[in-house]
């Protein structure tokens, strides 16, 4: 008789309950959240146990491999799904969620995830962690603005290289708030010198990897998006077509349909990375509005710019999605336009004319 089990992952503890085919309750116990814990407290059911599943979390990255390598045929689960399936619970427990997923293993009624390769998520954090500092640079870059309205003084018109001087100046004749400012300005300084520690090391990847820069021939992809996209995908055989990475970044549009009476066509889903989603968003838009030059894709966008420029920008990107998958899929080059040395290379571009003659 086959068995099913479901973790309830949390920092210190796991929840564990094993199942039967009929839904029997064989065992429920909380164990230290390590794989060795986890596996011993399976051991019992190793020889018949057939899936065991965790919800897609924080710890996944580390939990899901150490499970693997222990033997365990564990699956992580898709956090969106697993939520509206625990929805109909009455009480809301680490045992009852454990039950939960171990009855989702038994029924099959799952969506699974995928756990990237410790590489992606290595790169992952140094995207993460650069978009932080940014972040945190510009809101005391506003936070310093905003406190000098106060003075009646305005920095709307200073670039960023002389801002920290004219800070200075504004603030000379007041001892207190000059001191104040010094302290936000130092703060300033150090956030964005390593910003562009991280920044020059996201640009150094980006320049020993072929497939970034394959992506980067694209008008409007940057370093940035190249490295965002390649880490978010990471496996580009795990979707069957290039459209349907579109809809896994949420660039495709929700829609509600009951019956002949309700068919609502909404704004896209914004499900997945966000991160991979504004990067896309902002090629799209530089492309559109910054490249001086002209490609079927471009085109494409300007005819529905017409309408709106919003969601030309969003189209595009969802394009975007398609094509560089496409791309890295069949190992193709992006070209709008035939090389003019016509070289080895032609082969790739035809093709690469036809995938993107397909998907504009």
């Amino acid at each position: 008789m086959a068995h099913f089990a479901g973790l309830d992952v949390s920092i210190e503890e796991t929840a564990v309950c094993v199942v039967d085919e009929a839904g029997a309750v064989l065992m429920q116990c909380s164990v230290e959240t390590e794989p060795e814990a986890i596996a011993a407290a399976l051991a019992p059911f190793a020889a018949t146990l057939k899936r065991a599943g965790h919800e897609a979390g924080a710890l996944s990255p580390w939990l899901h491999p150490g499970l693997l390598a222990l033997g365990i045929p564990v699956v992580c689960l898709e956090t969106r799904q697993v939520r509206a399936a625990m929805s109909a619970q009455r009480n809301k427990t680490d045992a009852t969620d454990a039950l939960g997923l171990a009855h989702l293993m038994r029924t099959g009624w799952f969506r699974q995830a995928h756990v990237k390769t410790d590489g992606a998520y290595r790169l992952k954090l140094l995207l993460t962690h650069r978009r932080n500092l940014k972040r945190k640079f510009l809101d005391l870059e506003n936070a310093i603005r905003h406190s000098l309205k106060s003075f009646g003084v305005k920095l709307h018109k200073v670039g960023r290289a002389g801002f920290e001087q004219a800070v200075r100046e504004a603030c000379a004749e007041d001892a207190l708030t000059a001191e104040l400012m010094d302290c936000m300005l130092a703060a300033r300084a150090a956030l964005w010198r390593e910003y562009l520690k991280l920044h020059d090391l996201v640009v150094k990847l980006v320049a020993r990897d072929e497939l970034c820069r394959r992506f980067m021939a694209i008008p409007g992809v940057g370093p940035v998006t190249a490295l965002t996209f390649a880490t978010a995908v990471d496996d580009p055989t795990r979707f069957r077509r290039s459209r349907d990475v579109a809809a896994y970044f949420g660039l495709t549009s929700k829609r509600w349909q009951s019956g002949t009476s309700i068919d609502v066509q909404g704004r896209i889903s914004k499900a997945g990375d966000p991160d991979v989603r504004r990067a896309l968003y902002e090629a799209a838009s530089a492309m559109l509005t910054r490249y001086k030059g002209q490609t079927a894709l471009k085109t494409w966008g300007q005819k529905i710019a017409k309408r709106c420029h919003k969601k030309a920008v969003v189209a595009m990107a969802r394009k975007l999605a398609v094509i560089m998958h496409a791309m890295w899929r069949d190992g193709t080059i992006y070209a709008d336009r035939p090389h003019a040395e016509g070289t080895a290379d032609t082969a790739a571009t035809v093709k690469d004319r036809k995938l993107l003659g397909a998907h504009a």
